[in-house]
């Protein structure tokens, strides 16, 4: 079965919740072994546009903000669940999820 690396940028705050949230849709399974993740510590910087409606930050003014990125590995048949949980419970309007099919090297 084809699989996904899905990377998801989210506050500090809120990544507990995130790993929580695609553990239990059913990302992060590795062998025997489920909730499987990575998480990097850095600054996330964007500028809020006429129209948005930022959970941090202002319109129109530059942000920087402390983010962990949360790495995990995903079945295809698990994608679109683990997508949708990760939307719910992140606190970003936008959030920033980027999602790479995995070739099987043998």
């Amino acid at each position: 079965m084809k699989s996904y690396k899905i990377v998801v940028y989210v506050p500090e705050a809120a990544g507990e919740a995130v790993r929580s949230a695609i553990g239990e849709a059913g990302a992060g399974r590795i062998g025997n072994y489920d909730n499987c993740s990575f998480t990097v510590k850095g600054i996330g910087r964007f500028r809020p546009l006429a129209g948005a409606n930022p959970t941090i930050g202002t319109v129109g003014k530059l942000e920087a903000v402390e983010e962990d990125r949360i790495e995990t590995v995903c079945a295809e048949d698990k994608l679109k669940a683990v997508i949708k949980a990760i939307r719910a419970v992140h606190p970003y309007e936008e959030p920033a999820i980027d999602v790479y099919p995995i070739e099987v090297v043998e």
